[in-house]
This record gives C-alpha cells, sequence and structure tokens, in this order.
C-alpha cells in the first residue's frame, strides 16, 4: 500500500514475551493441547440434531433413511467427540501420569458410555418441552416451543453436559453450557441436579449454580437466581470447593422473575411458589406462598401549563 511503512515489531514481540512470563496463570508453555472450542460448539449441535431430528440440522430425514442418518451422525460424532475428551483428560493435572495411549482408550469408553444415553436424555427433553407448552399460554405449538424458545437450547445443552460432568470429563461439559450461555443468556452449570418437566420462561438471567437440586415439575422464569450465600475458606484464606452452596428446590414449585435464592441449607418445599423479587436465604415448607408486600406507588399528574 502506496504511503503504508512497515512498523517493526520486535520491541513488541519481547515486551509481549516477557508478559508471558510475568503471568503464568494466564500463559500455557508446556506441550499440553485442549479441547477445541469451535469443534465442542461443533459437537454440541451436531449432537441437538440427534436429540431434536427434523427440527435441527439441514440433512433432510424420513423414515426410510432414518437408521442410515442416525448411524452417520454417531460414527463421526463418535470420533470427534472422542478426540476432545482425549485433549480435556491429558489436559487435566490429575491424569498427567497416564499415557496418551491410555487417555485414548479412556476417552472411547467414555465417549461410548454418553452416547448410550442419548435416547434417556431425549425422554427427558421430550417432557421439558411439554412442560413449556403446558406452561405458556403463548406457546402456539411445540414445533414453535423447540424451534424458537431459548430454554430448549439451554436445558438440550445441560442435559448432554451433565452427562460428561457426571462421568468426570473435564473442560467440556463447563464450554458446552457456558456456549448456551452465551447465546440465550441462561447460565446452568453443568453439575447441578436437574429433574424432569423442567421450565424455563423467558429465561434471560437465570442463574443456576453448581451444586443446585432441582426436583421434578418445576417452573422458574425469568432473572431467577439460586445462588451461594457465602463461599467457606480455610485456614490461608482459600475457597473451600465441594460443598454443597446452592439451593434444593422440591418438586412442583414455582418461581417468579427476579427472585433469588441462596445458601445450600436452603430448601423450598414442594408445591410452594416464590414471588417475584423475593430474596431468601432460610428454608420454607412445603406448599408455601411468599411474596413481597405491595409497594406503595405515588402517582404525580403532569399537567400541562
Amino acid at each position: 500500500m502506496k504511503g503504508f511503512q512497515r512498523v517493526p515489531v520486535e520491541h513488541i514481540a519481547k515486551a509481549l514475551v516477557e508478559s508471558y512470563r510475568k503471568t503464568p496463570r494466564i500463559t500455557c508453555s508446556e506441550e499440553r493441547e485442549f479441547p477445541s472450542r469451535e469443534k465442542v460448539i461443533w459437537i454440541t449441535e451436531e449432537l441437538r440434531g440427534l436429540l431434536f431430528p427434523g427440527y435441527l440440522g439441514n440433512t433432510h430425514m424420513c423414515w426410510a433413511n432414518v437408521e442410515y442418518f442416525v448411524g452417520c451422525k454417531l460414527d463421526h460424532l463418535f470420533v470427534a467427540l472422542s478426540q476432545e475428551i482425549s485433549k480435556a483428560l491429558r489436559s487435566d493435572p490429575k491424569a498427567m501420569e497416564e499415557t496418551p495411549r491410555s487417555c485414548e482408550e479412556r476417552a472411547c469408553e467414555e465417549t461410548r458410555r454418553f452416547l448410550e444415553k442419548l435416547p434417556m436424555i431425549r425422554e427427558m427433553l421430550d417432557e421439558d418441552v411439554q412442560a413449556a407448552f403446558d406452561g405458556d399460554p403463548a406457546a402456539k405449538s411445540i414445533e414453535e416451543v423447540i424451534l424458537s424458545y431459548p430454554c430448549v437450547i439451554a436445558i438440550s445443552i445441560y442435559r448432554m453436559a451433565h452427562e460428561l460432568f457426571v462421568q468426570g470429563i473435564p473442560l467440556i461439559p463447563r464450554m458446552m453450557t457456558e456456549y448456551a450461555h452465551s447465546i440465550t443468556g441462561i447460565d446452568i452449570h453443568p453439575g447441578a441436579k436437574i429433574g424432569r418437566s423442567f421450565f424455563i420462561d423467558h429465561g434471560t438471567g437465570v442463574v443456576i449454580g453448581e451444586t443446585c437440586e432441582i426436583g421434578d415439575n418445576v417452573k422458574i422464569y425469568q432473572g431467577v437466581t439460586l445462588g451461594a450465600l457465602s463461599f467457606p475458606k480455610d485456614e490461608r484464606g482459600k475457597i473451600i470447593r465441594g460443598r454443597k452452596r446452592h439451593p434444593t428446590i422440591e418438586d412442583n414449585v414455582t418461581i417468579y422473575a427476579g427472585a433469588t435464592i441462596l445458601g445450600g441449607e436452603t430448601v423450598i418445599g414442594r408445591g410452594s411458589v416464590v414471588g417475584g423479587n423475593v430474596w431468601l436465604t432460610h428454608s420454607i415448607p412445603a406448599n408455601t406462598k411468599v411474596v413481597i408486600e405491595e409497594p406503595r406507588l405515588r402517582i404525580i399528574e403532569n399537567r400541562t401549563q
């Protein structure tokens, strides 16, 4: 380009490399290969195509070719997912003593275990979709729910990620649910335990923590937080991990928009209703309604002169 002068980059490169040494937490100079975010997202969407055949994906499916369609998908997904799981296992400090060969063998076995769970996941999603249709009078059809509701995206990805989380696969489950979070605004940790017929209406701003337990037939609205009340620390001031920090929501509970429920010992009894913008840090018994008293409104008429 005329008039363009090339800027020497040697001093910039030197300064950047020096910053690598100063910030080891965000620098990986070892021979470690992590799962590809782009590949994990591709795998996630391909899996969703298997969970909702005929709805998602570009391949036309009919009963005459369904086994061929599913077989081809599974074959490609087995290879792709086992490769990413192998990377995740090799990058895990707990598995540093394992050989690459043993990681690959374990990855193949874990991939097989996960794929065998897909029929079970589909059964749960069938009930989730029905719960969304039954719980939203604005829904015109099941097709509308599957194709347009953000909760279906978030819950379907969560249910897959949860199974990988249970199997002890590092990195990938969180990558999957954070992808769902980025496109739906619904943040569900893959470690949460969520029962059947789960519905999130609207969804934006919902947060469900790692140790949260949710029963069957639960409905929550946008802006709900099921979070931790505090983070206990050890004698060195480090957060103690692995404890239950998030609430338990029993069967048939409804939680309205903006409610915040915190604490690992907090239990919302079955059949209860938590009103909008309620802040709860203690348990409530079954069949209880918790609401904020109606605020006093001051209405000032705007009179024009």
